[in-house]
């Protein structure tokens, strides 16, 4: 038996994304203003059901009233019918999934959802945590960003926020939660393929204090998370907070973390692709992925060009020396075409 309290709380906590939840077990519906419209809580197309997306003085979100039948109910009750369930240890157990809360105790086989629950790390889970999260502006995640003297936070649509983050010590510590800013990674064609998430302190001025504040889920090889779209030219480089200080001297020009040197190295190119700038970490492991990145857009008629920072990386250049110095140090490393296009924008 599932406490009520219990209930009631993970019904809180799906409210919390109410939307997201809708926009996975009521596919067939829309947004409409605060609400969600779809046929019914079994997600038949129409109009006559309304899912509350926010709170207001008729209630809390997730809230729901089918006009045509007089049913109504919270958003545990549209997971149980939208998948059919009929044990409530199923509906627990696939709400669980959905807000990625590790299970307080493994399920029996016999007490098995119907439906298998989303693999952790992977790229349904990186989806989901996405959907999840909201914009960076007015967040813990502009006040890390800001604290690093990353001031250019236009185009940054990758960059999501989430207040209650799950974090599992590699030690198989009790889980915790922080806030995080969630990184979505996508492919050439913009499809998420995963997810990187950075935990950060409760006032967001530094990263939290557990022994690993920055990890990635999901499909990476290949894929970045992505400001701006390429086209002729673009740059790259291995952190979000590295690429992000570039764009503060470059804020047209497209660019890609791919969040590792490993992942750098093997960062795909988009097809019209001319002229690549390669920022370096200045470090054993930044040096091999300019060397191996350098070697494959050669290769693939690609103009390669390295951006070396005068410290560690760009971020530490931009707060160390200041964004006027930045600024200089990157134009004397630019084709004088792109300090032309690029930098007298940002002047």
């Amino acid at each position: 038996m599932i406490p009520r309290h219990a209930a009631s709380d993970l019904a809180h906590r799906l409210g919390e994304y109410a939307e997201a939840v809708c926009r996975h077990y009521l596919s067939n519906g829309r947004r409409q203003g605060n609400y969600w419209t779809v046929g019914d809580v079994r997600n038949s197309p129409g109009r006559s059901m309304f899912v509350r997306l926010q709170p207001s003085p008729k209630g809390p979100p997730g809230k729901w009233t089918d006009a045509a039948t007089g049913e109504h109910g919270d958003l545990l009750d549209v997971i149980r019918e939208s998948l059919a369930l009929v044990d409530f240890k199923d509906v627990v157990g696939e709400a669980r999934a959905f807000l990625a809360i590790p299970p307080s105790e493994p399920l029996r086989p016999k007490e098995a959802t119907t439906r298998l629950p989303t693999p952790i790390g992977s790229p349904e889970a990186a989806r989901r945590l996405v959907a999840m999260s909201k914009p960076i502006i007015g967040t813990l995640v502009e006040t890390y960003l800001r604290g690093r003297a990353i001031t250019t936070l236009h185009g940054t649509a990758a960059l999501q926020f989430h207040p209650h983050c799950y974090y599992r010590p590699d030690d198989h510590g009790a889980t915790e939660t922080w806030p995080a800013m969630i990184a979505a990674v996508t492919d050439l064609d913009g499809r998420l393929t995963g997810a990187h998430r950075t935990w950060l302190a409760p006032d967001g001025t530094g990263k939290a204090p557990v022994d690993t504040p920055r990890r990635a889920m999901g499909d990476l090889l290949g894929h970045a998370v992505r400001f701006g779209v390429p086209g002729s030219v673009m740059a790259a480089g291995e952190g979000i907070e590295t690429t992000l200080s570039l764009r503060c001297v470059l804020p047209d020009m497209a660019m890609a973390a791919a969040l590792s040197a490993a992942h750098l190295a093997a960062i795909l190119f988009p097809p019209n692709l001319q002229r690549l700038y390669v920022i370096r970490d200045n470090d054993p492991a930044g040096d091999g992925a300019r060397d191996s990145l350098f070697e494959r857009a050669t290769d693939a008629g690609i103009e390669a060009i390295v951006l070396s920072p005068e410290t560690e990386d760009f971020n530490e250049d931009l707060r160390h020396f200041g964004l006027a110095d930045f600024r200089a140090s990157i134009a004397d490393q630019l084709m004088r075409k792109d300090r032309i296009r690029y930098l007298t924008q940002a002047a």
